[in-house]
Order: structure tokens, then C-alpha cells, then sequence
């Protein structure tokens, strides 16, 4: 049984008869991400020739796995906008403006899971909204579990890392420029990136 997994109706009773596998198991319960040791960021192709690689480094949130019944599990992301780094101070200053993210004005984008299912080994798809600026619409992310640690201060861990597409024009993301040579400054597509560390909390 996988850490996210759904099932039918049809097969609900032949796999409540199966033994829940006791590692995944002892997963459940509530997990904080650990911002220090997590990164939430993007690619975006830039001038259709390279592309830009940017993070957000102000982040919260948490996870509720359930390794019994995986199909319970969810996760919550509050991401802050004014953080976001490209590591060019006025690239990310136009990126805060009213042009593309208007900070000032919504200060957070935010991700809430609605539900989850496992595609097979570590292999797993979370659906959910995800909110920017006042638009909200769904989003699936592919993920990876990395497994689980104990690290040097006794907190137990888990790990996922995942990535999803889409297109930043169904946010209101809309601000481009035309290149002389044909084609525009900004893609379109927007690849967003995860890669989550998270520690479980006393119970």
C-alpha cells in the first residue's frame, strides 16, 4: 500500500484484508515543513533561447499523512511572493510589481491538496488549488517520496520531491514583451518546483 493511494468501491474490501505495511504506518501523523531545509521555486524560459531559475524563500506549511489509510493524507503550503529570488534584485522587483505578482497586494500564494493517489513504487500525483493573487484553480504535482530519517536531534523526517507545470496566463500572470526577432520576453509556461523536507510533530 502506497503512502497515497485510493481505491474503488469494488476493491475497498479485498484491500482492507491486506496487512498495513508497519513502516508506513508509523508515518502517520502531523508533519511541519522545514523551510531551512526545503525549497519551493520555478523555471521559466526567458527570451525563448535560456531559461530562469528563481525560489521563494519564505514558506510554511504542513502535512497529515495517514500510512493506514493513505487516501486521509493532505497538504497545506503558504508561500510568501515578496520573497522570491532570481538572484537579480531588479528582475525580482519587477516580478513583485503589479506587472506579474503585485505583492503588496497578495501577499501569499497558497496551495491546499484536495486528493492524492499512488502511481506505483515512490511514485505519487497530489491534486489540489492552488491560489495566486485572487485566481484559484487546480493543480496536480507529481512527487517522489525520498523516504524517511531520523536526523542528529531525534526529529523524525520525511522527504518529497515533485514538480507540476502551468501556465502563468490562468493566474493573471499576463505581462510579456514582443522580441524584435519574433516570439516574446517571457514563456508562458511556468515549471514549478518542490522539494520538501518535513518533521514530525510531538505527538
Amino acid at each position: 500500500m502506497g503512502l497515497f493511494s485510493r481505491k474503488n468501491n469494488t476493491e475497498s474490501a479485498a484491500v482492507a484484508t491486506l496487512p498495513v505495511d508497519p513502516a508506513l504506518a508509523a508515518l502517520t501523523g502531523d508533519y511541519t515543513i522545514d523551510p531551512a531545509h526545503s525549497s519551493i521555486g520555478f523555471t521559466v524560459r526567458h527570451a525563448m533561447v535560456t531559461n530562469v531559475r528563481g525560489t521563494f524563500a519564505e514558506h510554511e506549511g504542513s502535512l497529515k499523512l495517514n500510512g493506514t489509510d493513505p487516501a486521509a493524507s493532505s497538504a497545506s503550503i503558504d508561500v510568501r511572493i515578496a520573497s522570491i529570488d532570481t538572484g537579480i534584485a531588479d528582475r525580482d522587483g519587477h516580478l513583485r510589481s503589479g506587472d506579474f505578482f503585485d505583492a503588496e497586494t497578495f501577499p501569499l500564494m497558497t496551495f491546499r491538496s484536495t486528493e492524492a493517489a499512488h502511481l506505483g513504487g515512490d511514485k505519487y500525483q497530489i491534486k489540489g488549488d492552488l491560489t495566486i493573487k485572487d485566481v484559484t484553480k487546480p493543480l496536480a504535482v507529481d512527487l517522489e517520496f525520498n523516504g524517511t530519517a531520523t536526523d542528529v536531534y531525534g526529529n523524525e523526517r520525511v522527504g518529497f520531491e515533485g514538480s507540476a507545470e502551468i501556465l502563468r496566463s490562468e493566474w493573471g500572470l499576463t505581462w510579456n514583451a514582443a522580441l524584435e526577432t519574433g516570439g516574446v520576453m517571457v514563456s508562458d509556461k511556468v515549471k514549478l518546483n518542490f522539494d520538501i523536507s518535513a518533521i514530525k510533530n510531538a505527538a
